[in-house]
């Protein structure tokens, strides 16, 4: 694994710099989520003397991501989402921010939240065939943002006003999508998985 490890890294080493604009619609190389992805591992070998990848990743996030505002959160689901835009980036930026400038930028980011706003972000996409590649999607749409509501939630300050609309939608997401991670479709059971196990890991 090691020898494949190194092939991602000095390729992110080598592309992220020359990736001008990123890539922000909610399948497979949604930036935000790559970067998000990619941090953890980022951050083990800066602990283990080797800081390259995630100042990089760091750099690329803010430069893609933080002056961003007003995102059009209420233009989301497309119909093939299994990320959520919006918050791929807002959970990115929780690994980036402490708690209290976290607040700041989400309020910049996406105004409105406690007030449920937009709807569409509160509201689990609806999944008419499960059977269907692309439409199966949305479930995992649903689950990966209950993963990232709570990824949120648990980066605010703990007085945040934002939190119980946040939790709220954490929870109808998972309720509309976690029981069909198994004994459904295949193209529901073939990815399903992943995002369950991000949102039972939450922390």
């Amino acid at each position: 694994m090691r020898e494949l490890s190194t092939v991602f890294v000095t390729r992110y080493l080598d592309w992220l710099p020359r990736a001008t604009y990123p890539i922000r619609y909610g399948v497979h190389d949604n930036g935000a989520f790559g970067l998000s992805r990619a941090l953890p591992y980022a951050g083990y070998l800066a602990d283990n003397g080797d800081p390259r990848l995630q100042q990089v990743i760091t750099e690329t996030a803010w430069r893609w991501f933080g002056s961003d505002h007003d995102y059009p959160g209420s233009w989301e689901p497309s119909g093939a989402d299994f990320l959520s835009p919006a918050l791929a980036e807002a959970e990115l930026m929780t690994r980036l921010l402490p708690a209290n400038e976290f607040a700041d930028w989400l309020r910049r980011f996406l105004p409105g939240l406690d007030e449920r706003k937009p709807a569409s972000l509160f509201t689990p996409a609806t999944v008419t065939d499960p059977s269907d590649g692309q439409i199966a999607h949305l479930h995992g749409l649903n689950l990966h943002r209950a993963w990232c509501w709570h990824r949120l939630a648990n980066t605010l300050p703990t007085d945040d006003g934002r939190i119980p609309a946040i939790l709220d939608a954490a929870r109808t997401h998972t309720h509309a999508s976690l029981s069909h991670t198994t004994g459904d479709s295949y193209m529901l059971e073939h990815f399903l998985a992943y995002y369950a196990l991000l949102l039972l890991g939450v922390q």
